[in-house]
């Protein structure tokens, strides 16, 4: 067992090499490397680099029934989490696209522009679609990021753009359905079912500047109504209560975008938000199920993991607007 194992692990020799070696089948050696770390003469151990927190990810994973979690080291300067938060999502996509995917994404979210800008040109998307699943139109001078997040991600990774032709909230719910039957809403809507994998902001009650600026947003006082009924954050403008429960409200049949029911079929939801205002409305999200993967920083998973729920949402505390 010594003499395997100190060729094994120390010189580094392969199984089919100590094989030949040896005269010993491999099916000996396998277990002889199996026997050696089971009598303590070989002992495994992972050096976790600094910035890299495994045991905090699988925390997160196991408590709120994710596929998986990433945690990035960050400050809470602002204007770095977005950027630290925006590279780490960049490396998921770099490194989990494949072929033919078809990627959701949604509008007015600075960590995915941001995840954008970091974005290395590769061909791994080839033959896929990005999808916006958020509509975009808006006022001139910002409408420009909604598009260019779907148009520069599916640029960078060689795959094609579907565009959501749409503003995100319109002012009736007439709009909406005189809207939802354009061919150029269709053609991006008609892909939320396909969907593999979907990359989306978590969004709080005071929306971001940039989301204001947009355009796409509800009044100050339509967002009190809903606060006022329990809402704490929202995915693509669908709202949602500390329970992860949707708040059901008229405003609703304004916005143009995926349904929450429809994003929860994607294979992977991937959730990307940090800092302390955001805590409430992701710790939501997760207890709604409404996403599967979650990108957030160090701070932030330290809090959700100290937070004494036990990850399951709370008992139904669904309120009507209607």
């Amino acid at each position: 067992m010594t003499k395997v194992a100190r060729m094994y692990y120390d010189q580094g020799i392969r199984q089919q090499e100590i094989t030949e070696r040896l005269n010993i089948h491999q099916s000996t050696i396998s277990r002889l490397l199996k026997r050696a770390r089971e009598s303590n003469i070989v002992r495994i151990s992972v050096a976790i680099p600094l910035g890299t927190f495994s045991e905090m990810e699988e925390a997160l994973a196991a408590r709120f029934s994710l596929r998986e979690a990433i945690v990035v080291d960050s400050s809470e300067d602002e204007e770095r989490l977005v950027r630290d938060l925006g590279a780490a999502a960049a490396f998921l996509v770099e490194t989990s696209v494949k072929p033919g995917t078809v990627i959701g994404i949604s509008s007015w979210s600075r960590a995915l522009l941001a995840m954008v800008d970091a974005l290395h040109q590769n061909d791994n998307g080839r033959g896929g679609k990005v999808v916006q699943i958020l509509g975009g139109v808006g006022k001139a001078e910002t409408q420009y990021h909604a598009t260019q997040l779907a148009q520069e991600l599916a640029k960078r990774i060689s795959a094609t753009a579907i565009l959501l032709q749409a503003p995100g909230v319109v002012g009736t719910a007439e709009a909406r359905r005189v809207l939802s039957r354009d061919p150029s809403v269709l053609a991006a809507s008609g892909l939320f079912e396909s969907i593999d994998l979907a990359l989306v902001g978590i969004g709080c009650m005071e929306p971001s500047k940039l989301l204001s600026n947009s355009g796409n947003v509800f009044s100050p006082a339509e967002r009190e109504e809903l606060s006022n009924h329990g809402a704490v954050g929202d995915i693509c403008l669908r709202f949602f209560d500390q329970g992860g429960n949707l708040v059901k409200s008229p405003l609703m049949n304004r916005v143009i975008g995926i349904e929450l029911d429809d994003l929860k079929k994607a294979k992977r939801v991937v959730g990307i938000a940090g800092g302390v205002r955001k805590i409430p409305a992701i710790l939501a999200a997760l207890r709604g199920g409404w996403i599967n993967v979650l990108l957030t920083d160090r701070s932030t998973a330290e809090t959700l993991l100290s937070n004494k729920a036990d990850g399951a949402p709370p008992k139904s505390r669904r309120r009507s607007l209607i």
